[in-house]
């Protein structure tokens, strides 16, 4: 999870989202690439999909309904509907943002049945029925992109994420796991530009404080 990194004072300068952009560059031709073979009718890159994707689906379908069995079912529902529909998939948007979509979807369904069955989901919501915050947050400062902890320290981000409140989890995961624009996250989301700035810096704020607390405690 290289775009989090640890609690420093040290200031670095440059472009460090250069290398991000070219990673996330070769990801999509890669992602094309096997699109265009799956569409051919060659199932192996159906396969390297799976391998590719099947982690960070879960881990994001998780985000949304809470318990990782349901979030594998979610995620075998959204393999198969990649499967039925991927020969109308044109590359408007990328891959990955064409997936993310069709999980989140099949996520928020899954959230309906859950609550029909009894079994309601603990999510607080956060945002009206158009859109906007229920409760606005306090105005916070743009910068806020420095990225959270480095390589040694991306297990134990990833086990402190459940901690934090649901949409600020989803953005994060989104942003700085799986490298989502923030154009995508909001559209992925339902949400204004303005509300996933706001929680992805929340989220970012509250990791670093967890981190620091583990830290401060483990000297």
């Amino acid at each position: 999870m290289a775009a989090l990194t640890a609690p420093s004072t040290e200031r670095h300068h440059g472009s460090p989202g250069t290398a991000a952009n070219g990673h996330l560059a070769s990801r999509d031709v890669k992602d094309s690439e096997l699109v265009a073979r799956l569409q051919a009718g060659d199932e192996s890159a159906f396969v390297e999909l799976v391998t590719l994707y099947q982690g960070r689906l879960v881990r994001l379908a998780q985000t949304v309904v809470g318990s990782r069995a349901v979030a594998e079912e979610v995620t075998q529902d959204t393999w198969l509907a990649v499967m039925r529909g991927v020969e109308r998939f044109e590359g408007r948007s990328s891959f990955q943002t064409w997936l993310f979509r069709i999980l989140m979807n099949r996520a928020r369904s899954a959230i309906g049945r859950e609550q029909r069955a009894g079994r309601p989901h603990d999510t607080v919501d956060r945002f009206d029925a158009s859109g906007a915050w229920a409760t606005p947050p306090v105005p916070w400062s743009d910068q806020v992109d420095d990225r959270m902890v480095a390589d040694d320290l991306a297990a134990r981000v990833q086990a402190l994420l459940p901690q934090l409140p649901e949409h600020q989890r989803q953005v994060v995961v989104l942003r700085d796991v799986d490298g989502v624009s923030a154009e995508d996250v909001a559209s992925l989301l339902g949400i204004s530009d303005g509300n996933q700035r706001v929680l992805l810096h929340r989220g970012r704020a509250k990791l670093r404080a967890l981190l620091t607390t583990e830290l401060g405690g483990t000297r």
